[in-house]
């Protein structure tokens, strides 16, 4: 029988250096290590965006200090909190960004699954956009292998997700990914971040998979108007499993509030 194989996936640690920087690398290496305790590991993890708050080298040289000794493949995306070019500077050269050659917008290939990663920051504003030039890469990548299952990584969803707040800064451009996925059916799983809650789609064919924050989630604020806010709710990743039949599950991984074994790094 084939070996289980599964990605796993966090969002928004929001590193950041000070007073206030030990609550996010604490929640941070805390689900790391989470994952490490898992059986069989994942193949890699995934970190969709907002990698720190305000984009500064030192607080990059703080993740790398947390991410350093992480002993599985780890591949990180831009958020709109990340700055892409000192984000570059910091891990350029570095498996976390794939070597850098195209940005940190790049495709990883494991024995038998992609990650394919997208840069969807947009300087100067919270919400994202990918570009013709990017679907037009996205496209190229995904018809590659196309007997492999794909998980395509945007920091951003491509959809509303049911909070007006945070559905007013999504993917501007999410109609045109849905394009370029649907015509690709090896993409088992969109992965994003942004929003700071788990959160399931259907989309394009595929399924949405957004994460809760390794630090704080959102409130669950539905009504135009509702004040919005970050809450100490319990903490957690995603675990994006292929099944032996072929298909896709994700799971939720609890961290904070779990009686869970960790690995140690």
């Amino acid at each position: 029988m084939t070996a289980t194989l599964s990605i796993a996936h966090l969002s928004d640690p929001h590193i950041t250096t000070g007073p206030l920087g030990a609550g996010p690398a604490a929640g941070l290496h805390l689900a790391l290590a989470r994952v490490l305790a898992l059986e069989p590991q994942p193949v890699a993890v995934v970190i969709s965006g907002d990698l720190v708050d305000q984009g500064r080298p030192e607080e990059y040289e703080e993740l790398r200090r947390i991410v350093g000794r992480f002993p599985l493949p780890l591949h990180l995306v831009a958020g709109n909190h990340d700055s892409p070019d000192v984000m570059l500077a910091a891990f350029g050269g570095s498996g976390l960004l794939a070597g850098g050659e195209h940005g940190v917008h790049y495709a990883v290939e494991h024995d038998r699954a992609t990650v394919v990663v997208l840069d969807s920051n947009l300087p100067g504003k919270p919400s994202g956009l990918l570009g013709p030039e990017q679907l037009g890469w996205l496209d190229t990548v995904l018809g590659e292998r196309p007997d492999v299952p794909a998980f395509v990584a945007v920091h951003h969803p491509p959809m509303a997700v049911g909070i007006p707040f945070l559905d007013g800064m999504r993917l501007e451009d999410g109609d045109a990914l849905a394009e370029v996925v649907a015509g690709h059916p090896r993409v088992v799983r969109v992965l994003a971040g942004h929003v700071h809650r788990p959160i399931t789609c259907a989309f394009a064919g595929s399924t949405l998979a957004v994460a809760p924050s390794t630090y704080r989630q959102s409130s669950l604020s539905m009504t135009d108007g509702a004040p919005m806010g970050y809450l100490d709710e319990p903490t957690g990743f995603l675990l994006h499993l292929l099944t032996a039949d072929g298909g896709c599950a994700t799971h939720t991984v609890q961290v904070s509030h779990a009686a869970a074994l960790l690995g140690p790094f």
